[in-house]
């Protein structure tokens, strides 16, 4: 038991990573925002597709309300992804992601109205933590500046996030992660192929190494494996120890777009990682 939930953690730690670098990534990809979440969603989905059938995964779905949840994650999964694109490109990735990670608070709060899951209180005192460590992270910036529109489209990023993943935890016991996350980008997929129209993709030819990244690793690796730790974690305890993702995300900006982190960044970063061991120690005794 004390090895499997040791493999989980380990399987969610490396899916945080992944997803980290969707920071960078769309900070850095010079196309219209709902293009370049057209094509990550595109190509995920073909890759997903690929991967399903090798791996004999049923793509089956069993009832019409299913189809509707899935059709309405997918929505939200889409209104999650172009608002956070927003947010980084109208302040900076430490910014845009910090933002976004209010969604585990927002998650504590939120869970007990979706499953039979009781209120934690220690969600808050964690969720306050994380909050603490995200003040100290976030870089000063001018209220009327554009930097506060990244903070609310990332805050607003936040709250789709949440809800999104509290409607498909009700179907990981019965679905196949990877099945989940293929419907998700093949929906929005088809929801946003009119933009490909309206604001063009020439840009494409420019941008599609750092495209198909964000498209195998960030989308059809990252959030497939986040998804299937929603079978082993309670969404709180997943979006908890996920909140990692602002230290990775900081420290792939760093490298990649040259952004230097200041000493409340190192501050902010320590903090929320002792809330990751917090919650996972407590998810860990649950267990065993």
């Amino acid at each position: 038991m004390k090895d499997s939930h040791f493999k989980h953690v380990l399987w969610l730690t490396a899916a945080t990573v992944f997803i980290s670098t969707s920071g960078a990534l769309g900070k850095f990809i010079e196309m219209p925002i709902p293009v370049i979440i057209w094509w990550r969603s595109a190509l995920a989905a073909g890759l997903l597709f690929i991967f399903c059938k090798y791996k004999k995964i049923s793509l089956k779905v069993h009832t019409r309300q299913d189809r509707i949840t899935f059709i309405i994650s997918a929505l939200l999964l889409g209104a999650h992804w172009i608002t956070y694109f927003y947010a980084l490109k109208l302040s900076n990735v430490a910014i845009g992601m910090l933002s976004l990670f209010t969604f585990p608070v927002i998650t504590a709060v939120l869970e007990p109205l979706f499953s039979k899951v009781k209120f934690d209180p220690i969600h808050i005192i964690l969720g306050g933590l994380v909050l603490v460590g995200i003040y100290f992270l976030a870089p000063e910036f001018d209220l009327e500046s554009a930097q506060l529109k990244g903070v609310l489209f990332g805050i607003l990023s936040a709250i789709c996030f949440a809800i999104r993943t509290l409607m498909l935890k009700q179907h990981t016991p019965k679905y196949n992660g990877t099945m989940l996350m293929f419907y998700q980008v093949l929906i929005l997929s088809a929801v946003l192929v009119p933009f490909l129209f309206t604001l063009g993709t020439s840009a494409i030819e420019t941008q599609f190494p750092y495209v198909i990244l964000l498209a195998l690793l960030t989308t059809a690796i990252g959030h497939t494996m986040f998804i299937n730790s929603l079978k082993y974690f309670k969404v709180s305890t997943a979006s908890i120890i996920a909140s990692t993702q602002p230290v990775f995300g900081i420290i792939i900006a760093f490298f990649f777009l040259n952004e230097i982190p200041s000493w409340n960044t190192y501050l902010g970063g320590a903090l929320i990682i002792s809330t990751v061991l917090i919650e996972s120690m407590r998810s860990k005794r649950k267990k065993s």
